[in-house]
């Protein structure tokens, strides 16, 4: 215990010395989540700029392009006679998409016969794609209702109402009514933001040690030839801290910034406390192949982007590779964002997402004991040469 407690108050000397471990330690959990959940704010695209051609030049032509333009989604720059005068405005990024009416738009329907609208859309960006295809495919829906309506000839309100919707239908979106981006991206972000500090502070710190001590991972000093010690030791200065920091983001960040809070808090803690665990412990394990402070950042920070798509999160996780699903789940971040987003978004408990639950303490176990046997290699090396 003695050991234990002096590599504790070790670690966390060595850590409040460094300025670049504290950037990683507390600045970046404390910024990064208020960062993104800001530059998001805004959850959906509105008033995409899109650009009309209207070729037909009709009153129904006109009642299109007007409806189109009063939905939130769309904004239209302006009417224009053909559709190279269009692309010149998609080129210069000043309208995102192409509403085409083509000539015969209105002759079709005044001859009973179907006829079509032509969108063209800048697809370097999805939210402007499903911005644009949204609005016009409820002003097409919309559209055919009236004119069916007209076809029926029906007599009351009520059987108008019949033509319209023969069957009534209504669409609601399960965890995310608002179709959100932030309520669909920042909560598993946040979850690989704590695992990707570990990383990189816990890394940065044993860089320290190795350059301090000709590339050992312990000091040559009594208190360090436990390796229960130095694993517990390092750890618990870790865990307390990134617990009040999972819990800022639980509350504070989601509430700031109305991200989903389905779940029950006392759910959320059972639950963060062996992704912690796991998280710690693959860092430390993973931060004694690290011989200098700079190796993590180049090491870890690309590592990043490839964990979110491995998660299953950004893609579907059946879609995912056999093989690709199984390197995804040596990562606690692959259980941590998926359980996460399950307890909060969704409202899940324990017994729900159980196999997530169980597998992030096997993830606990496995982890600890790697990095018990890393530093055992390591310290009988050490203390047997001295």
């Amino acid at each position: 215990m003695r050991n234990l407690i002096y590599i504790w108050f070790d670690e966390c000397r060595t850590v409040l010395r460094d300025k670049g471990i504290m950037i990683f330690i507390f600045f970046v959990p404390l910024a990064y989540p208020l960062l993104y959940s800001y530059v998001y704010t805004n959850e959906v695209c509105r008033d995409v700029p899109c650009a009309v051609v209207d070729d037909c030049g009709s009153t129904r032509s006109r009642e299109f392009i007007q409806r189109f333009d009063a939905t939130p989604d769309v904004s239209v720059t302006g009417v224009y006679t053909n559709v190279h005068e269009a692309e010149e405005l998609v080129k210069r990024h000043k309208a995102y998409g192409i509403l085409h009416i083509a000539s015969t738009f209105d002759e079709d329907l005044n001859h009973g016969h179907q006829t079509y609208i032509g969108l063209y859309c800048d697809m370097s960006s999805m939210l402007y794609y499903k911005a644009l295809l949204l609005a016009a495919t409820d002003v097409s829906l919309d559209m055919n209702n009236d004119i069916k309506v007209a076809h029926v000839g029906a007599t009351t309100i009520r059987d108008e109402e019949i033509a319209r919707m023969p069957i009534e239908y209504k669409h609601i979106n399960l965890y995310n009514p608002q179709s959100g981006f932030a309520s669909f991206l920042i909560p598993p972000i946040l979850m690989l933001i704590i695992q990707q500090t570990l990383l990189l502070g816990i890394g940065m710190e044993m860089g320290n040690t190795r350059e301090k001590n000709r590339g050992s991972v312990v000091p040559l000093d009594v208190h360090y030839q436990n390796v229960m010690s130095v694993i517990w030791g390092k750890a618990l200065f870790y865990l307390p801290l990134y617990f009040i920091m999972a819990i800022y983001m639980a509350t504070f960040v989601n509430q700031s910034f109305h991200l989903p809070q389905m779940g029950q808090y006392a759910t959320f803690l059972a639950f963060i406390v062996p992704y912690l665990l796991s998280c710690i412990f693959f860092a430390i394990t993973l931060s004694s192949f690290i011989y200098r402070r700079e190796d993590c950042i180049l090491i870890f920070v690309f590592m990043s982007v490839i964990m979110v798509f491995l998660s299953g999160v950004s893609w579907p996780s059946s879609n995912i590779p056999l093989f690709w699903k199984g390197i995804s789940w040596l990562f606690p971040s692959t259980l941590g964002m998926n359980g996460y987003v399950r307890i909060m978004t969704m409202g899940c408990n324990l017994h729900d997402i159980r196999d997530i639950y169980l597998g992030l303490w096997i993830q606990v176990a496995v982890y600890f004991g790697v990095a018990c046997l890393v530093y055992l290699k390591h310290i009988n090396k050490l203390f047997h040469e001295h």
